[in-house]
Order: C-alpha cells, then sequence, then structure tokens
C-alpha cells in the first residue's frame, strides 16, 4: 500500500473563515478530500480580525520573520479547520491582520500587501519548522505565499526541516502577481543575487508570482486550457515567456465541488428540493424567486447570475447584450458586488427594463442558491476565467450555463450542437468573441432551446449528471505531490 503523505498547504484564504472567492473555497474543499484519502494536511492561514476568537487555538510558538535589518515576531497558534480534525495553523500578528479586510476596503490593496504576506510565508516556515511534524511537500496558492519556493531552495537550503523540500505553487488568477518597488526587496528576506530576470525581477520591479514559478518544483494552473493560455501574451500578464521556458513543469488541474454541499435534491436553502428524476422541484423555485423579487411568475426563460461585478466577468459587455435581449419575452437575475461603474450600468439596465430584470447588489451565500435553483440558464460571459466555480454549481442545480470558450469554462461546459444533445453530451451554449454582439447572440440561442422542451430537457438532464468532485482533483494532486517528492 502506498504510504499517506504529509502535506502543508499555505494559503491566504480559507473559506469560510475568510474568503473573498475561489481562493477560499479551494482551500476549504481540496485539504478535506486529500484527508478524506488517507493523507495528513495541514493548512496554515494568516489569524484575520474576522476568525472567532474560540476558534484560533492554543498559541504553539513564536514565529519570527528576517525582514531586512529587522525581524518581525509573530505567535503561531494551532487549532483545526471547523467541522474537521484536520490541523490548521494561523499566524498571528496583529499589525498586520488585525484589520477590517482581507486585502483592503472597497477591492483595494493596503499598502503594505507584499510586506504582510512575505511576513506570513516566513512566518509558517518558521513556525512548522520549530514543530515535530516536518511536511513531505509545501503547496503554495497564488502571489500571497509563493515566495515559500524561493526560501526553501535558498535561504533554508541548508535547513535540517526544509533542505530539499518539494513544493508546489497554484496560481489561480495570474493577473494578480504581487507586483512592488525593487526598493522593497529586504522586506522579501531575499538576497539582492535573486534580482535578476531568471529570479523575481520583472521590468525593473519585484514579482512574487515570478519568484515562485521560478524556484517551485512544480506549478498547477486550475484548469488545463488555463495552463496553456498563461503561456500567451493575451493571458499571461507578463509572465507567458518565463512560463513557456518551463512549460515541462505546469500542469493544469481542475477545481471541483462538493456534491453533498451543493445538492438540489437536499439544499435546505431553496424552496423546493428536486433530482434529474423529477424537475418539479424546479419550476417551483423559478416562480418562488419570482415571486419574492416581483418578477411577473411566467414561465419565460429566466437567466442567472452569480458573479462578481467587474471587466474580467465582462461586465463592461453586458449592458448592451441585455439591453437587446431583454426587448424580448425574458427575465434577467443578477446578484453580485464589485466595480461601482458596472454596478451602475446594471442597475440602469434593470430600471429601463422594471417587468423583466432584478439587480441584487450584495453578496448573499443563501439567496445564490435559490438563483442557481430558479434560472433556466445561467450567464458566465467571462473575458477570462482560470476555472471557475459558479458554472458547476449551475450545472449541478439545471441552470444551462452560457459561457465564453476560455479557461475552466471551456473544460467543464460542453456545447449543445445537435450529435452532442443526442448522445447526451452537451450541457450549455459556448461562445467565442468577447463582445456584446456574442452575448446576444448567445442569449438568443438560449430562447430557442428554452422553446424546444425536449432538447432542453435533455441538456439539463446532461448538465446535472456531470461529476466535477474533489475526489478527482485530490488524486491528480496526490499524484503530482509524489512527482515532485521524487524529483525536487
Amino acid at each position: 500500500m502506498t504510504k499517506p503523505l504529509k502535506i502543508l498547504y499555505v494559503s491566504a484564504e480559507l473559506a469560510p473563515l475568510a474568503s473573498t472567492g475561489g481562493l477560499g473555497d479551494v482551500a476549504n474543499a481540496l485539504p478535506r478530500a486529500l484527508h478524506a484519502l488517507g493523507h495528513d494536511v495541514r493548512l496554515a492561514v494568516p489569524c484575520y480580525q474576522a476568525m472567532p476568537e474560540h476558534l484560533r487555538g492554543a498559541p504553539m510558538c513564536n514565529c519570527d520573520a528576517p525582514m531586512g535589518v529587522r525581524t518581525v515576531a509573530g505567535t503561531f497558534r494551532l487549532t483545526t479547520m471547523p467541522g474537521t480534525d484536520i490541523p490548521l495553523y494561523l499566524v498571528q500578528n496583529d499589525r498586520y491582520f488585525d484589520r477590517p479586510d482581507i486585502y483592503g476596503p472597497g477591492g483595494n490593496e493596503y499598502p503594505d500587501a507584499m510586506e504582510r504576506f512575505c511576513f506570513f510565508s516566513m512566518a509558517v516556515l518558521d513556525g512548522v519548522g520549530k514543530g515535530d511534524w516536518v511536511p513531505d511537500v509545501v503547496h503554495c496558492n497564488d502571489w500571497h505565499t509563493a515566495i515559500i519556493p524561493a526560501h526553501i531552495k535558498t535561504r533554508l537550503a541548508t535547513d535540517p526541516v526544509w533542505r530539499g523540500m518539494p513544493t508546489i505553487l497554484t496560481i489561480h488568477n495570474l493577473a494578480y502577481q504581487g507586483e512592488c518597488p525593487a526598493s522593497k526587496l529586504p522586506e522579501t528576506g531575499l538576497s539582492w543575487a535573486l534580482f535578476t530576470p531568471d529570479c523575481l525581477e520583472f521590468y525593473g520591479h519585484i514579482n512574487l508570482m515570478k519568484a515562485g514559478i521560478a524556484f517551485a518544483s512544480r506549478t498547477t494552473a486550475v484548469s488545463p486550457r488555463y495552463a496553456r493560455e498563461i503561456q500567451t501574451p493575451e493571458f499571461g500578464g507578463g509572465l507567458d515567456g518565463f512560463l513557456r521556458t518551463r512549460a515541462r513543469g505546469l500542469t493544469g488541474i481542475l477545481n471541483g465541488i462538493d456534491y453533498e454541499r451543493w445538492n438540489p435534491d437536499t439544499d435546505a436553502d431553496i424552496p423546493a428540493n428536486y433530482t434529474p428524476d423529477d424537475l418539479s422541484g424546479k419550476a417551483a423555485c423559478k416562480t418562488a424567486l419570482q415571486q419574492e423579487f416581483n418578477l411577473p411568475a411566467r414561465d419565460v426563460p429566466l437567466f442567472g447570475m452569480v458573479s462578481r461585478i467587474n471587466w474580467q466577468k465582462g461586465f463592461d459587455l453586458l449592458p448592451t447584450a441585455l439591453d437587446r435581449a431583454l426587448a424580448g419575452d425574458i427575465q434577467v437575475f443578477i446578484l453580485g458586488s464589485g466595480d461601482g461603474p458596472h454596478e451602475d450600468a446594471c442597475a440602469a439596465v434593470a430600471r429601463r427594463h422594471p417587468d423583466r430584470m432584478r439587480v441584487v447588489l450584495r453578496y448573499a451565500p443563501p439567496l445564490a442558491r435559490k438563483v442557481y435553483a430558479a434560472s433556466d440558464f445561467f450567464l458566465m460571459p467571462s473575458r477570462f476565467e482560470p476555472c471557475g466555480l459558479s458554472q458547476l454549481y449551475a450545472l449541478a442545480y439545471g441552470a444551462i450555463p452560457i459561457v465564453r470558450r476560455t479557461g475552466g469554462l471551456a473544460d467543464t461546459v460542453y456545447p449543445v450542437t445537435a450529435r452532442g444533445v443526442e448522445e447526451g453530451r452537451s450541457t450549455g451554449l459556448v461562445f467565442v468573441r468577447a463582445s456584446s454582439a456574442a452575448i446576444f447572440a448567445a442569449m438568443r440561442r438560449a430562447v430557442k432551446l428554452f422553446e424546444d422542451k425536449e432538447r432542453l430537457h435533455a441538456v439539463r438532464l446532461a448538465a446535472m449528471r456531470q461529476r466535477f468532485s474533489w475526489d478527482a482533483s485530490a488524486v491528480n494532486y496526490a499524484r503530482l505531490y509524489r512527482q515532485a517528492i521524487r524529483n525536487p
């Protein structure tokens, strides 16, 4: 029997304790799935202000970080992930983390963002290094923890705990790279000798994500297509050439969802439950949402969205498409928050179509479930989407996704074609161009599909029977960990 692995999973977020989206969701789900496979997995996250006192556990030791001419101290705490027996390390430093927001107010970063997460990364290495548990592999996530592989390969190269330790870096979104002025390099704890184009120098600045890619044993992206896309100028954020030179160490592994938590047959937050074999409850959910928000309770196509409202998600293109589509007999429901101008534009469309559209500008998880359950179609016109979880939730709830062919959307939604419907493979409507016209055309195709009840039912059943589970993702990550251990 294969020996279980000891895995240290390091993340800036952990849902539901401190999370702004997918990064925290993955940190909650992937370690659980690895644990279920029998692996000894432990998490490390910052001890944010939002974390309840009773969940912070007990102090384990001090954890220090060498930041230039000073050493910054913190407290290394040990508790467990809520609802599990998975050990959870919390790095406490009130100067850096006792703040009302994880990253900053109003979607903006705190000015000392780089300093905060460099401290966190070094403190994790110090705290774990002082304990009696030594991992087989360290899994880092996004720029916030990307500096860990560099420290292990350089500053800690002869340390008895960290010497030769394999590391994995997962890129959840390459749009965020952790750039800062070169003058901040002492605060990273790294040597000026690493300020080169082969390591962490990026057009005269420091790039923490680049440092992680340079030193990690393996790099992953959160879908196979996104792993290919980030090697192109369109999606690479200036690192495409750097990634191409390291393509052999780059892998795409799809995220998943927890089908016990996301199951319309058992979901307590929706008005009526349903299954692929009995969809009557889905119709009841649609009527309930219409009535709750004073939309006419009619059997017309209902297009739902649950999203951050920003440029990446296509909200600069959406208002024009919606205005055209709402001239027809449809309804639209948007739930989310984000950039003010895009929020205002969506609200303006709703005011122009008061009997056909509602916009709720807040993050409301229970309402999100109602939207998935009520919607006939689910809009995701993203300019880029590393993986995406919303389309997976939509599939599970029979809300047929309408997506742009990019990243994880292309990997998880199979286009509606005559043959695909006949063979039970088609699960959604896919368009190519990032344009208002393409979104509108896809919505028109959805209306035609809605009018053909037999085909609509076939696509909905195929969607609900899809499975993108964390179990499969965990198996793939465990395989990658073993490869990195054999050849760090």
